[in-house]
């Protein structure tokens, strides 16, 4: 590419600032002008490449990020847990959301008691318990023996 004429703007344009300005950006899913679901700066869900490891990897990164955040706005004395605790509870949001997590009033009561044998026998009495299966086992292991399960 020659060199600019001196007194002339000069912009590079990449093609990722290209596809950037042209696709525009959206971070919640939305339909094309086809009718397929995308996301991001024109990333099909369904039909277009798959995402890599390191994409899958930053959304489970941002998505943790987002989980924990909103489990400690909506129940602030989580932070003072362990991080082994927290992270069984930050688990369940992960999965039922925040919502579903503050519906165990009598867990949650256990763990602010910091009785965890109580706070680990709710969370196996529960429906999400039968839906989840060896997933709450493992998450009330967590809640009882502060280790990472």
């Amino acid at each position: 590419m020659p060199a600019p004429l001196p007194g002339t703007l000069h912009l590079t344009v990449t093609l990722r600032d290209q596809l950037k300005r042209d696709e525009g950006k959206s971070a919640e899913m939305y339909l094309d002008s086809r009718g397929f679901l995308t996301i991001g700066y024109g990333h099909l869900l369904r039909g277009g490449p798959p995402l890599s490891d390191a994409a899958m990897e930053q959304i489970l990164g941002d998505d943790l990020l987002a989980t924990t955040q909103a489990l400690r706005d909506r129940l602030p004395w989580v932070v003072t847990l362990s991080s082994a605790r927290e992270g069984a509870l930050v688990n369940m949001a992960f999965n039922m959301g925040v919502g579903g997590v503050a519906g165990f009033k009598k867990m949650l009561a256990a763990l602010q008691a910091q009785e965890w044998d109580t706070a680990a026998r709710e969370l196996l009495d529960s429906k999400y318990a039968t839906q989840v299966g060896e997933r709450a086992t493992r998450l009330a292991q967590q809640l009882i023996t502060d280790t990472w399960v």
